[in-house]
């Protein structure tokens, strides 16, 4: 099984600056993509960023030059680095991985984490 734990997440200012990063434990034996999704209430889950094994990166476009994705294959890790932060960031930030854990044919499976808050007051 493969755990993506977020951290990061909290309470900052409009205007404001703010790093989450997710870390994969478990049963890993390659990631594929990585990337972070969002959910504010009442609204549905949505793409923030996304990054494949190779570096290529995708991003929404609310948050085009204002956040960055990033990873660290030795560490299992992705990291969102989020600049000039707006009311409307605010939401349930989570951490999607796709893991092949070694066993049994190769597939890779989607594994999410719990979410973390980000919130952005005025």
């Amino acid at each position: 099984q493969v755990q993506p734990v977020e951290s990061g997440g909290g309470l900052v200012q409009a205007g404001g600056s703010l790093g989450l990063s997710c870390a994969a434990s478990g049963s890993i034996f390659s990631i594929n993509a990585m990337g972070w999704y969002r959910q504010a209430p009442g609204k549905q889950r949505e793409l923030v960023a996304a990054i494949t094994s190779g570096g290529s990166t995708n991003y929404g476009d609310s948050v085009k030059g204002r956040f960055t994705i990033s990873r660290d294959n030795a560490k299992n890790t992705v990291y969102l680095q989020m600049n000039s932060l707006k009311p409307e960031d605010t939401a349930v930030y989570y951490c999607k991985i796709q893991a092949y854990s070694g066993y049994g044919p190769l597939a890779y499976m989607d594994y999410w984490g719990k979410g973390t808050l980000v919130t952005v007051s005025t």
